[in-house]
């Protein structure tokens, strides 16, 4: 069985890191550089740095950026937004991105998961899913950073997203993103449930016992999150011993 991994999540926008709320209300939280060196401290499993403003501003990703950002990430680190083609992939790979998150492209154009995933493996192919709930209980996918509706429905989105070759999906709670009110458990258990590749949890986490009840109760195989570690003193590490007394097996 897989270890559980916990994931810090680095939102970028413009020239440093952000937080929000329900993907909005952003909040200048520090540079991405002075992050990556906490983290190298703090044990963390693997790290996903997102640009959340290279889609809706219609740009490649910053491979310079990135390329900055890698020579000083000494762990795991998956990189997102706006990338539209395998030769983005390739890029980002090569300048030091160790798995490639997708995003608006996944959900417009599937057959460029399959395109990255036969060029450079499923194992560097995340597919980012952002879901908001339905009135009738599903979820919808949006994209653009949670401003476009597409109609798409989460869980076939997360099955088309296997089949296509994905080798991850990175599921976020629009609605709990940023509330740290926990991640939305029936959402992940549907989906982790639907699929055999890892399912990340990301959106709402709050404490600790919010990443043991999205494991438990919510099936996901690892857990990702951002404002409990900018927000409040809890640590990655921390989370890490946590899930080791609950009995959960953690990479240290």
């Amino acid at each position: 069985m897989l270890k559980i991994r916990v994931m810090p999540t680095l939102l970028h926008r413009d020239v440093g890191l952000v937080k929000g709320i329900g993907f909005d209300s952003w909040r200048r939280v520090g540079s991405a550089m002075q992050a990556i060196k906490v983290y190298n401290m703090r044990e963390v499993d693997e790290l996903v740095f997102l640009d959340i403003s290279a889609t809706r501003e219609g740009r490649p990703p910053d491979f310079a950026l990135v390329d900055e950002l890698a020579d000083e990430c000494f762990m795991p680190l998956t990189v997102g937004g706006g990338v539209r083609s395998a030769d983005d992939v390739r890029e980002l790979l090569r300048v030091g991105a160790d798995k490639v998150a997708v995003n608006t492209a996944a959900a417009e154009n599937p057959r460029l998961v399959r395109e990255i995933a036969d060029r450079f493996g499923s194992q560097c192919v995340v597919v980012s899913i952002d879901a908001r709930k339905r009135g009738d209980g599903g979820y919808e996918v949006f994209t653009h950073s949670g401003a476009v509706a597409t109609g798409k429905d989460a869980l076939v989105a997360a099955v088309e997203a296997e089949g296509c070759g994905a080798g991850e999906i990175l599921l976020t709670s629009v609605e709990r993103d940023g509330t740290m009110s926990g991640y939305d458990l029936a959402l992940t258990r549907m989906v982790s449930e639907s699929v055999s590749i890892p399912v990340i949890a990301s959106g709402g986490c709050g404490c600790y016992e919010d990443m043991v009840r999205v494991l438990e109760e919510g099936k996901a195989s690892a857990v990702a999150a951002a404002s409990i570690f900018h927000f409040t003193q809890q640590t990655p590490l921390e989370a890490k011993r946590h899930l080791r007394e609950k009995g959960f097996e953690v990479r240290f």
